[in-house]
């Protein structure tokens, strides 16, 4: 790997009651997070492709690691969403080198398919900071059952010279979801939309 790699944290929630109600089968999420030394801290460089060949590593190896932290196939795999926090002396937009140019192929690769924009979130943050990853549906955007989220916190990332980097993948929808729109089933998969 060519990113300067600090740690790596993987978990996986399990949601089995909600308002009362059994969630059968208990809806999961699981995130993966590396936490990486920012190369270009605290220096303005112009060409970011170094973190675009960083994000494309990362998101074949934080959707894998999600994939086999569920325990399931690749094409089992229903929502997704990545979200990344730049240390102080850093840039939003070294967040963005990561996530946007190249890590949504691989991650796709990880997760067998995904039709659908990869949703993302960045921000510039310390240590014990909250990052809210967000996720949507990997084939269809309008399957609103799947408009989730899962907030990720370290207490000593990022430092200031760092980026945590965070992949979340899902194998269901939210617990109890109810405001229409199309159903996992429903979707197509062709547009990233329907």
């Amino acid at each position: 790997m060519s990113a300067q790699l600090r740690k790596i944290i993987v978990w996986v929630e399990e949601t089995h009651r909600e308002a009362g109600q059994t969630i059968a089968p208990p809806t999961r999420k699981a995130v993966a997070v590396a936490v990486i030394a920012n190369p270009f801290a605290g220096r303005f460089v112009q060409d970011l492709t170094p973190l675009m060949d960083i994000g494309a590593e990362l998101g074949a190896l934080l959707g894998a690691r999600c994939v086999a932290a569920l325990g399931i196939a690749p094409e089992q795999a229903q929502s997704y969403g990545k979200a990344a926090m730049v240390g102080e002396a850093g840039e939003l937009e070294h967040a963005a080198a990561i996530l946007h140019p190249r890590l949504g192929a691989p991650l796709r690769l990880a997760v067998g398919g995904g039709a659908a924009l990869v949703p993302s979130a960045k921000k510039i943050g310390g240590p014990g900071q909250s990052l809210d990853v967000p996720l949507g549906h990997k084939d269809a955007a309008y399957v609103r059952s799947h408009f989730d989220g899962i907030e990720v916190r370290l207490n000593d990332a990022p430092r200031a010279d760092e980026i945590l980097v965070a992949v979340a993948v899902t194998d269901t929808g939210r617990p109890l979801a109810r405001v229409g729109g199309l159903t996992h089933a429903e979707a197509l998969g062709k547009d990233g939309l329907r």
